[in-house]
């Protein structure tokens, strides 16, 4: 995407929000532009600034966030909706008001991942027009130095302890920058997590295999090993790839 991600976050709870806040500074391709600590506050900061998105707490004293989120789709231009709140119970409701996802306090950083994909996914393709990436190289260390590689050129990414392993049209790659790190950075390019330790560059899936216990293997062009799917990421691979 050209432009950041607009992301107004909406919740009572200071300590909540300062959380939120802190997950979401890691993503290069979002702006928390500002935060309110009501469901009206946040109607009028929504209505003040525009975010793309806003990150809406369901508890809240007078209009709470199933009230808001009403007025939110009344709106114009509406935001895309994400609900974080403490209680499941909401969640069928929820998603009456086209919430995109529903996350539950704490945070699931794997989760949330997967909802800021499919943020990114939508802005950038609203339409169905073609995804404009983004320019660039991706920067490690290794060995002291800083080298360059192609996204395109990245097959998927793993981690093995506490070192991350590129595996790539050309050559192999490691670096202790973290698997989540990566993710972060490559989030604008084609590329899914299908396991808590791998990362995959979604152009390169050749076929997928049921395993056991719900789980998938897959096949990558240019690599000789399969991979293993989490059940737990399969839904999301499966919406990123099939069309």
């Amino acid at each position: 995407m050209d432009k950041k991600i607009k992301i107004l976050i909406v919740d009572d709870e200071p300590y909540s929000r300062d959380e939120l806040k802190h997950l979401l500074k890691s993503y290069s391709c979002l702006d928390v532009i500002d935060e309110a600590e009501s469901g009206e506050s946040g109607i009028l900061k929504a209505l003040q600034y525009q975010p793309d998105v806003v990150f809406l707490d369901v508890e809240m004293p007078k209009m709470n966030g199933m009230q808001a989120a009403k007025s939110l789709t009344e709106l114009k231009k509406p935001p895309i909706i994400v609900f974080a709140t403490a209680y499941p119970q909401f969640a069928a409701e929820a998603f009456r008001y086209e919430a995109m996802d529903y996350l539950l306090k704490p945070y699931d950083e794997d989760q949330l991942v997967q909802t800021i994909e499919r943020i990114v996914k939508k802005l950038s393709n609203p339409a169905g027009s073609k995804v404009k990436k983004v320019e660039g190289k991706l920067a490690i260390e290794e060995k002291g130095e800083i080298l360059y590689i192609e996204p395109k050129d990245i097959i998927y990414v793993y981690k093995d302890e506490k070192i991350s392993k590129i595996k790539s049209t050309h050559k192999s790659y490691e670096t202790k920058t973290s698997l989540k790190d990566l993710e972060n950075r490559l989030l604008t390019f084609s590329f899914c997590r299908i396991h808590k330790s791998y990362l995959v560059n979604l152009n390169y899936i050749n076929r997928l295999t049921p395993w056991f216990n719900g789980a998938f293997q897959l096949e990558l062009d240019g690599c000789e090993e399969k991979l293993s799917v989490s059940r737990n990421y399969i839904k999301d691979l499966r919406s990123r790839i099939e069309i």
